[in-house]
């Protein structure tokens, strides 16, 4: 039997921005994505997990670092009235999707820019640092990324992580060699949160 030609692509369909809405950290939330971004349709697993096991104090300065479209970046901003959260991306369609979607909810107190880890942050320090870490990237990369993040935080400063449980041991002796601490926090079928404090 010959084979069904398939049905044309709906092109026009598929430029338009993809929109859902939900409750992170008790806030309802709209995001705009598009095809390209991490995790398009809906929030995913990781970032359900951290928002699950992460404290934010109101007057948090915040650091989301590989924001995305903005979900946890805006969560931790609408629940750090008087804090701030800086989201940063080397991605420029996240950046700009993560800025269009903190204003289309209306949070002041968070922008997204363009940069690659902390190289492009302007100089200021931070008392929340958080990540959904990349699972594809090199041991020295890691290592690079949590000194930088280690230097912006104030003392007492947290930097919260969710990452796949392969890479967890890792996670563990890379943070004590940097930070000197390190708590896992929740650790789940596939992904594991966890913690390390700038002393």
């Amino acid at each position: 039997m010959p084979k069904q030609p398939r049905p044309p692509l709906d092109l026009d369909r598929l430029r338009q921005d993809i929109v859902f809405s939900e409750i992170l950290l008790g806030h309802p939330l709209t995001f705009h994505t598009t095809w390209g971004l991490f995790s398009p349709k809906a929030v995913d697993e990781g970032s359900r997990l951290l928002l699950e096991h992460l404290e934010v104090r109101p007057d948090d300065r915040a650091i989301d670092l590989g924001c995305g479209y903005g979900p946890l970046g805006l969560a931790v901003a609408r629940s750090a009235p008087q804090g701030s959260c800086l989201m940063v991306d080397k991605d420029f369609v996240a950046v700009e999707y993560a800025n269009a979607n903190a204003q289309r909810n209306h949070i002041g107190n968070a922008h997204a820019i363009l940069s690659d880890g902390l190289r492009h942050v302007p100089p200021q320090s931070f008392t929340l640092a958080l990540s959904n870490l990349p699972a594809k990237t090199s041991k020295e990369h890691y290592y690079l990324f949590f000194h930088d993040i280690r230097e912006r935080l104030e003392p007492g400063g947290r930097f919260y992580v969710v990452v796949i449980s392969g890479l967890r041991l890792f996670i563990a002796r890379a943070f004590q060699e940097v930070f000197g601490n390190h708590t896992k926090i929740k650790q789940g079928r596939q992904y594991t949160v966890a913690m390390a404090e700038r002393r």
